[in-house]
């Protein structure tokens, strides 16, 4: 049987996000109540219906980074090949690191080695439990860990293109460094962002992973829909 894990946080109205980024909106547009006024349908069978307004930047939410936001010739999330969104993944347990420490190459090894997975090309998510310690505190924004620059060549060696990380961040964003989005637009890596519900993919070794970007034209990144396909 194939357990699916749902890992994406709920896209809603003002979601916490960091100060140079604006919170997404998501609110009701049209009702049931007031799309009467459209006469859909027959006077003894009228059709009514809701939409909702979602206004936000494709960086919200649970999302991927395409190569095109930090690498002015990167392609866009549009002409990414889909296939860097799925495949084998592992779920690494980084909640000993804490909040705004520093995730190193040997944290890497030895949660790679806990987790019973060598990792060979995998999708690498980072469970740092910020989530669990935070949510829905605007504070979150300011506690994510940093994936080092030994990290994320760790990852580079150990052919991960794509990682993804609980909270807003890869990087300590009040920094203003960004050593892991810098060394992966050199790398041609990419990364999620505000990953969810990880503890559920703890200790269950290989899974298959989806987390599929909408086909945004042109755009430098899209909120996702993230499962995990755990085999039990």
């Amino acid at each position: 049987m194939t357990r699916i894990v749902d890992l994406t946080l709920p896209l809603e109205d003002g979601l916490p996000a960091p100060g140079r980024l604006v919170r997404p909106v998501v609110i009701p547009h049209t009702t049931h109540e007031s799309s009467r006024k459209f006469k859909q349908g027959t006077p003894d069978d009228l059709l009514t219906f809701n939409t909702w307004y979602l206004g936000m930047l494709d960086h919200s939410g649970t999302h991927i980074d395409a190569l095109s936001h930090n690498d002015p010739g990167g392609l866009p999330v549009d002409q990414m090949p889909v296939e860097w969104f799925m495949g084998k993944a592992v779920c690494l347990d980084l909640r000993h690191v804490g909040d705004k420490g520093d995730i190193t190459a040997r944290d890497m090894e030895e949660a790679s080695a806990k987790a019973g997975v060598k990792v060979d090309g995998h999708i690498v998510l980072m469970c740092t439990g910020i989530n669990a310690r935070h949510w829905p505190d605007p504070v979150i924004c300011t506690m994510n860990p940093q994936v080092t620059a030994e990290a994320t060549h760790w990852l580079h060696d150990h052919g991960s293109r794509v990682h993804g990380v609980e909270g807003p961040s890869t990087d300590r964003m009040e920094e203003n460094l960004f050593v892991n989005h810098r060394i992966c637009r050199d790398l041609k890596m990419v990364h999620y962002e505000w990953m969810w519900n990880l503890e559920e993919v703890i200790g269950v070794g290989e899974f298959q992973f989806q987390g599929i970007p909408l086909r945004i034209k042109g755009a430098s990144g899209s909120p996702v829909r993230a499962l995990a396909f755990v085999d039990e």
